[in-house]
């Protein structure tokens, strides 16, 4: 974009036009990495979102899943847990909370169930 230093303001301009038009925006970014704790984008436009959703790729018992949790609602009531979420023929589904692992955000899940002595993540 010529101006990068004046992308912010062109994208509040762009989404307050489209949001007084009564067009709902889905905006999109990519973190740097794929897993891990490096959880960076290439442009914070975070204050200009009423709603942030982030999903993560984790590793549990040989498979790769993915978590999602939102971390901004201007609005209402806040979900604070950290649920899986699973893709299938025509269905979304979001599961409950992942209450036995710590470290879903990071990309390296802990099982409590190790931590505390009572097993491991595969078992």
């Amino acid at each position: 974009m010529p101006g990068e230093q004046f992308l912010s303001l062109h994208l509040h301009e762009l989404l307050t036009y489209l949001n007084n038009r009564g067009i709902v925006t889905l905006m999109i970014l990519a973190q740097m990495g794929l897993v891990g704790s490096a959880m960076q984008t290439p442009i914070d436009v975070s204050y200009l979102a009423d709603n942030i959703l982030v999903l993560r790729y984790f590793e549990t018992k040989g498979e790769v899943r993915q978590a999602i949790s939102m971390m901004k609602k201007r609005s209402g009531g806040h979900e604070r847990s950290i649920r899986e979420l699973r893709f299938g023929d025509n269905t979304i589904k979001v599961g409950a909370p992942l209450t036995d692992f710590q470290g879903i955000l990071s990309g390296s899940p802990t099982s409590l169930a190790a931590i505390n002595g009572r097993g491991s993540l595969n078992g």
